[in-house]
């Protein structure tokens, strides 16, 4: 087995191989000016390889894997396990109007052609349960980064209230506080449009308290900005926020800091500033099951 890895993940996937105790091997690219990549390979390969790419920013990304991944097929691999520790257009599962996409069935198919394993974390399922039923292969893998953040809570904060900013949380919130013996509860969402929510929180009494927010996906932050600002109007000083997946699009993250939240954290399955939660351990534990 190696780990092969695109140049923009190398951190994590090196952990993960030192975690397996494996090599770990980069693909070289290089981008020409009209916006196509060369891509290179290593020479030596092996009969098993893990490929390690997240998958933010996707639709480049997504050409240049598909290339890599036939090319490995083409040179006799016999088992190719794909490593996204953020899997893209997992929201995209319906079709709201005519002619729209169902992305997330499209992506999965396409997967499903090229690896034998595909190994996430918390991806966004909302209207299905089990991975496989967007990308159909025996091993479609979902770990979840619940545990690590319970661990992580225990040792950085003292007794915090977990909050999920909606409904959709709950399965975070739960587990991260029954593994703690934490108190939690869940605010209301209501979407107004892609940029806009309204939050409303549970009743309970937060004054004083030291409230985590805890989501899978930080990308334009307003359902965290408006559980914020919800938890300041209520009298909480001390909040924080841990997510999942820290893609945090445009100025939201410092958006969030001028409302005056204290800490951000995530795990790494996006590379960020706010990486706090290394998911290694976990992605080891689950490629030497398989």
């Amino acid at each position: 087995m190696i780990v092969l890895a695109f140049p923009d993940s190398f951190l994590q996937a090196n952990q993960l191989s030192e975690q397996l105790s494996v090599p770990c091997r980069v693909i070289l690219l290089h981008s020409f000016p009209d916006g196509e990549s060369k891509i290179t390979l290593p020479v030596e390969l092996d009969d098993h390889v893990v490929l390690f790419r997240t998958l933010n920013h996707p639709n480049e990304k997504l050409v240049e894997l598909f290339l890599v991944a036939h090319e490995l097929k083409a040179r006799s691999v016999k088992r190719l396990t794909l490593v996204a520790p953020y899997l893209c257009y997992m929201r995209q599962d319906k079709a709201f109007t005519p002619g729209e996409l169902v992305s997330q069935k499209l992506l999965g198919g396409m997967l499903s052609e090229l690896f034998n394993d595909l190994i996430t974390v918390d991806p966004h399922l909302h209207r299905i349960k089990q991975l496989n039923e967007a990308v159909p292969i025996e091993n479609a893998i979902a770990l979840t980064a619940t545990g690590l953040f319970g661990d992580y809570l225990l040792n950085v904060s003292n007794n915090p209230f977990i909050l999920g900013p909606d409904e959709e949380s709950l399965q975070w919130v739960e587990e991260i506080a029954i593994r703690g013996g934490l108190d939690y509860g869940v605010a209301r969402k209501k979407r107004m449009g892609d940029k806009e929510v309204s939050i409303q929180l549970p009743d309970v009494s937060l004054s004083g308290r030291h409230v985590v927010i805890v989501d899978d996906v930080a990308s334009t932050a307003k359902t965290l900005m408006g559980a914020v600002e919800r938890l300041k109007e209520v009298g909480v000083d001390e909040i924080s926020v841990l997510v999942s997946h820290a893609l945090f699009v445009g100025n939201s993250e410092q958006a969030l800091r001028d409302l005056g939240v204290n800490k951000i954290a995530s795990s790494d399955s996006v590379p960020h500033s706010t990486n706090s939660v290394q998911l290694a351990p976990t992605i080891a534990e689950a490629i030497g099951k398989l």
